[in-house]
């Protein structure tokens, strides 16, 4: 329990903001290695209104496969916690980040999706995304979260509090032939 205890009891780095009417956004105030200033700001939202080709464009950016539009809105719409991170400079505001999660609402939930855009990787933007995810997962009282990661990312999930089949549980999967 020490991992939940050492992120949800101590002090916290965001502070809410509102950006306009309706949406629901977190503005961080500090993060390792990124400052903000009075023309740039970066903000967390669980709107579920995203310009599926602005993320088209975040997630080339990074290097991923092209998915079809219509499958990535099914699944945002299917989601049961989606977060983007913006850039906000002026009214202008720029997707820089994105996760989402599926749950059974009561006690797991599964994040899919984690992506950073490259300009603002190693700055502690990707730990503050999931701290948020974790969070938001928490509030609802979900207390299983999993997820899957691409082996150069492991060590970035490990240094998280996640660890590999804390269990000896062995994940199976079935494809399509």
């Amino acid at each position: 329990m020490g991992f939940w205890k050492s992120w949800f009891n101590g002090a916290e780095t965001t502070t809410e903001a509102k950006i306009t009417s309706g949406e629901d956004y977190t503005a961080l105030e500090s993060v390792s290695g990124f400052s903000t200033n009075s023309d740039r700001t970066i903000v967390f939202s669980s709107d579920r209104n995203i310009d599926l080709y602005e993320l088209e464009e975040l997630c080339d950016a990074v290097g991923w496969s092209r998915r079809p539009l219509r499958k990535v809105k099914k699944a945002i719409e299917f989601s049961f916690l989606v977060a983007s991170m913006w850039e906000v400079r002026g009214t202008r505001k720029r997707l820089i980040g994105f996760a989402r999660a599926t749950s059974d609402h009561a006690f797991n939930a599964t994040i899919w999706d984690v992506v950073v855009h490259p300009d603002f990787q190693g700055k502690g933007l990707g730990k503050a995304m999931m701290k948020y995810m974790i969070k938001k997962l928490r509030s609802e009282d979900i207390s299983n979260v999993t997820l899957f990661a691409d082996p150069q990312v492991v060590d970035f999930y490990r240094g998280l509090g996640f660890t590999a089949d804390p269990e000896g549980i062995k994940g199976m999967f079935w494809y399509p032939s």
